[in-house]
C-alpha cells in the first residue's frame, strides 16, 4: 500500500457519499489515499455522477490530490482496492416506501431495518453483498470490506457464515452518537468515559463509566429524563419506562423504542403513513433536496442538511475504522463481528456489536459479560429471527421466511402477517430472484397489493 491507498465504494451515488469525503479528508495524514472509485447501478448513475463531481471537489479543495472515479463496472471498482465500503440500498428509496407502507396499510410497523421491512431489506440486500464478496476474493483479495448497508448485522453475519470472508467489520452510526451525547450530558470528554456495548445491530445495550473506573451509567439515565436524548433524525422519540432502565442499569439504544414501547411507536407511525407520509417518503423529498444542492458547481463541503438525513457520524464511524486498520491504530469502536465470547449469551461463531479494538488484524472484542434475564431473552429471539432471514435470504426458502416473520418480536403473528409478507414478495419481485418461484405461486393465487401508492410504484 505504499503506492497510496485505493478505495471501492459499493453504492457511490448514496447521499451520504460527502459525508465519507469529508471524513476521509479529515483523516489523509493517517489514510494517504491514492484514489476512489464510486460504483453503482444504473438506476443510480445520475446521482453518482452528481455526488461523484461534487466529492472531486470537495479533495480539489483540500491539500491533498485524490482522484475521484464514477463507474458502472463493479469489477474495476474493486481492482486492487485496499478497502471495500458498502453503502447501497437494493431498489433504491422506492423499496424503503414498499417495506414501510404495505405493513402499514394492515396496521403492522414499517420501517427501515425493524419488522418486516427490515427483514426483506436483508432478503434483497444479502444475495448482493455476497456476490460482491466472491469478486473481492478474485479481484482484492487482501482487501477489508466495512459494510455500512443495513441490515447491518445481519449483513455481516451473512458474510461470515455463508460468504467466509473474515476480514468484514459491520458498521453503524448510532453509537458514535450515543457516545458524544452522552459526553455532552456528563459534561466531560468523551475520551475520559469507558463504554461498554452489547447486543445486536440497532438492538444493542450499553454501560458507562468514568475514567476512574466507576460506573455512571446511572447519571446517564438521569439524564436522559433531563435533556435531548440523542436519538438519531428518523427515530421518534418516546421515553423508555424509567423503572426499566433503572432496573437494568443499562442504556438501550434508541432503535429499542420500536419493542419497549411498540404500541407508541406503531401509533406515531400509523398517523404519519395517514398524513405526512412514512420516513421513506419524507427522506425521499430530502433526498431530491440534497442532491439538488450538490449540483451546485461551487460546493465543495458537505452541506448542514446532510445531518437531516439520519446519517449525522457516518465518517467517524466508517473513516476512523479504516484509518485504525491501516495504520494499526487500534482504536475503540463498536462494530458488529464475529462473537467469539465477548456476548456469552449468544453462540461464539455469530455476529454481535460490540466494543472492539480495531488493528490490522480487525477485530478484538471487548468482553461484556452475560446480560441480565430479560435482555438475554430479546436478544436470542432477536438472534434466532435474524439467523432464519439470512438463511431465507441465501435459499430463497419461503417457509425459512415465514419462520422468521412468526418469531420477530414486532410482527403479530398470524393470516395478516402471512398476507403482508407475500405482498411484500410481490412487491419486491425485480430485486428477489431467489424467491422467483414462490412469487410466481402467490401470483397464481391472486395475491395483489392493497396500498394504492405501492401499486403505482410496482406497475
Amino acid at each position: 500500500m505504499s503506492k497510496g491507498v485505493k478505495i471501492a465504494t459499493i453504492g457511490g451515488g448514496s447521499s451520504y457519499t460527502p459525508e465519507l469525503m469529508e471524513g476521509f479528508i479529515k483523516r489523509y495524514d493517517e489514510l494517504p489515499i491514492r484514489e476512489i472509485w464510486l460504483v453503482d447501478v444504473e438506476a443510480g448513475r445520475e446521482k453518482q455522477e452528481i455526488v461523484g463531481a461534487m466529492a472531486q471537489r470537495m479533495w480539489d479543495a483540500s491539500p491533498y490530490d485524490v482522484k475521484v472515479y464514477t463507474t458502472l463496472n463493479r469489477e474495476e471498482a474493486l481492482k486492487d482496492a485496499d478497502f471495500v465500503t458498502t453503502q447501497f440500498r437494493v431498489g433504491q428509496l422506492n423499496a424503503r416506501i414498499k417495506d414501510e407502507r404495505i405493513p402499514f396499510s394492515y396496521g403492522l410497523l414499517g420501517q427501515e431495518t425493524n419488522g418486516p421491512g427490515g427483514m426483506f431489506k436483508a432478503f434483497r440486500t444479502i444475495p448482493i453483498v455476497l456476490s460482491v464478496v466472491e469478486d473481492m476474493k478474485r479481484l482484492c483479495p487482501n482487501a477489508w470490506l466495512i459494510n455500512f448497508a443495513n441490515p447491518s448485522g445481519m449483513v455481516t453475519e451473512a458474510v461470515l457464515r455463508y460468504g467466509k470472508w473474515d476480514r468484514v467489520v459491520g458498521l453503524c452510526n448510532v453509537p458514535v452518537m450515543a457516545k458524544k451525547v452522552e459526553a455532552e450530558m456528563l459534561n466531560q470528554p468523551a475520551e475520559d468515559l469507558i463504554y461498554k456495548f452489547a447486543g445486536l445491530n440497532h438492538f444493542h445495550w450499553h454501560k458507562v463509566a468514568d475514567r476512574a473506573g466507576n460506573d455512571v451509567t446511572p447519571q446517564v439515565i438521569e439524564k436522559l429524563y433531563e435533556e435531548e436524548n440523542g436519538l438519531p433524525k428518523n427515530i421518534h422519540g418516546v421515553p423508555f419506562f424509567r423503572e426499566q432502565l433503572d432496573q437494568m442499569n443499562m442504556i438501550p439504544c434508541g432503535y429499542h423504542q420500536y419493542y419497549y414501547r411498540a404500541e407508541e411507536m406503531l401509533a406515531h407511525g400509523l398517523e404519519e403513513f395517514a398524513t405526512i407520509g412514512t420516513r421513506a417518503e419524507q427522506v425521499k423529498a430530502l433526498e431530491h433536496e440534497l442532491f439538488e444542492l450538490y449540483k451546485d458547481p461551487e460546493l465543495n463541503y458537505k452541506p448542514k442538511q446532510l445531518e437531516e438525513r439520519g446519517g449525522a457520524y457516518y465518517s467517524d464511524a466508517a473513516c476512523e475504522t479504516i484509518a485504525s486498520i491501516y495504520a494499526n491504530k487500534n482504536t475503540e469502536i463498536v462494530v458488529s463481528t464475529r462473537n467469539d465470547g465477548a456476548v456469552p449469551d449468544l453462540p461464539a461463531d455469530c455476529a454481535v456489536e460490540v466494543t472492539a479494538n480495531l488493528g490490522a488484524a480487525g477485530a478484538r472484542n471487548v468482553v461484556f459479560g452475560p446480560l441480565p434475564t430479560a435482555e438475554k431473552g430479546w436478544l436470542q429471539v432477536m438472534k434466532a429471527m435474524e439467523l432464519l432471514t439470512i438463511e431465507a435470504a441465501v435459499t430463497g426458502n419461503y417457509a425459512l421466511a415465514l419462520q422468521a416473520f412468526t418469531i420477530n418480536p414486532l410482527i403479530p403473528a398470524g393470516a395478516t402477517a402471512k398476507r403482508v409478507m407475500d405482498e411484500l414478495f410481490i412487491a419486491h419481485k425485480e430485486h428477489l430472484p431467489q424467491f422467483a418461484d414462490t412469487i410466481s405461486k402467490l401470483e397464481a393465487q391472486g395475491i395483489t397489493i392493497k396500498d394504492e401508492k405501492v401499486r403505482d410504484l410496482v406497475n
